[in-house]
């Protein structure tokens, strides 16, 4: 039987009547990276927090009290976040969310082997089992996995690489080589040209040159934040016409339609469920997701995968607060989401039994393709990568 999320979005946006309305709210220490780099991602991460805010507390709050998001900005810098993770353990706060990049995870993650529980909101870091750290939504690896999968089957075997050098990057490099070197690959897809930058250059018109020559059938981009911009604009301008394929980090509407000017045809981005609702089979997880599109359509917000990231994340730790209580320690709380299974959320069914500190996996990736034209995704794969028949 499944263990459906705590707050149902579209049946219980009521007030109910409880004692404990006259206690201060319950706060729930957040750090994102509201300026910065990935200020796209931390804003939209803090639009969830506000609408999951908004949810509970018109649902009558966790046990009759509301709740209240304090979130803190990183500035998009590791050295912020970690500091900003020190004054969180003083206050002695059982459990926090964020933030958003793998390098600021990295660093505070040592801080925390005591606790608070921290779920934080990037997919690329991977903490070890048992650990007071967990990890939004499907692993970099399982994207990178799903993503090679597809282009195998379209036949786009020989693939060409560019990734930034900073932790995101190194981190996808590495999951790309032992993808293409997995046994579900037979030897028949090769990495043909393996390119890098930084995320401060200002172009990378070289690194699309050496491309365009390598004889790639198509090639995989993995950056995210304002570097994407440089990207792709290097990859119109060198005449880079091969399939583009990218990190789900780059699902950001506003962001793609900014790049309009420059923006291929042929843009390709592995995304967790929200982004290819009608490939998912009928069931809860499709439901769900409905509800959370309608519930930020409702106050004008366009969801993404900044929000649906920092969602899940959230509604899970609502859960445990709902279950144990406000006075729960930070073992407990990591105890009762490590032995979560079947909990519905808008990223998939988690089993934290079967994944460890991340509770969902591979099956329920969907590749799109954004349509410039439209402004939208079409979903081009089943769950799990393999292409649809009418995209061959």
């Amino acid at each position: 039987m499944f263990r459906p999320v705590a707050i149902v979005l579209a049946g219980l946006l009521v007030s109910v009547p409880l004692a404990g309305r006259a206690e201060d709210p319950f706060e729930i220490n957040a750090i994102a990276p509201l300026t910065g780099a990935f200020a796209f991602l931390g804003k939209e991460e803090a639009e969830a927090l506000g609408v999951v805010e908004s949810t509970v507390n018109k649902a009558g709050g966790i046990r009759g009290r509301q709740i209240k998001f304090v979130i803190a900005d990183d500035g998009s810098n590791a050295q912020t976040a970690v500091q900003l993770t020190n004054n969180i353990i003083a206050k002695k706060a059982q459990v926090m969310l964020g933030t958003s990049a793998v390098a600021a995870c990295s660093a505070m993650a040592p801080l925390l082997t005591n606790g608070p529980v921290d779920y934080c909101f990037s997919p690329g870091i991977h903490p070890p089992d048992g650990s007071y750290v967990f990890s939004a939504s499907i692993s970099t690896v399982d994207y990178i996995i799903a993503s090679i999968r597809y282009m195998r089957e379209r036949g786009w075997k020989k693939i060409a690489i560019l990734t930034s050098t900073d932790a995101t990057g190194q981190d996808a490099e590495r999951a790309i080589g032992a993808a293409v070197s997995a046994p579900e690959n037979g030897g028949t897809v090769s990495l043909v040209d393996q390119e890098h930058f930084n995320t401060s250059d200002v172009s990378v018109a070289a690194q699309m040159a050496h491309i365009k020559a390598s004889g790639a059938q198509a090639a995989i981009l993995w950056t995210v934040g304002t570097a994407f911009g440089t990207v792709l604009r290097g990859a119109v301008q060198g005449g880079v016409t091969i399939p583009l394929v990218t990190s789900a980090g780059n699902l950001n509407f506003a962001q793609l339609i900014s790049y309009a000017s420059f923006m291929p045809d042929n843009l390709y981005i592995m995304a967790p469920p929200w982004a290819g609702v009608n490939q998912l089979p009928n069931g809860p997880v499709k439901r769900l997701v409905g509800s959370y599109l309608a519930a930020f359509k409702a106050v004008g917000i366009r969801a993404d995968e900044g929000q649906s990231i920092s969602w899940d994340p959230a509604m899970l730790v609502v859960d445990a607060l709902k279950n144990l209580g406000f006075n729960a320690s930070a073992a407990q709380i990591r105890n009762y989401i490590a032995n979560l299974h079947n909990w519905v959320g808008v990223n998939g069914i988690y089993d934290f039994h079967q994944i460890p500190q991340r509770g969902i996996g591979i099956n329920w990736l969907v590749m799109v393709r954004w349509d410039p034209a439209k402004q939208d995704l079409i979903g081009v794969s089943k769950p799990g990568g393999m292409p649809l028949p009418g995209s061959l």
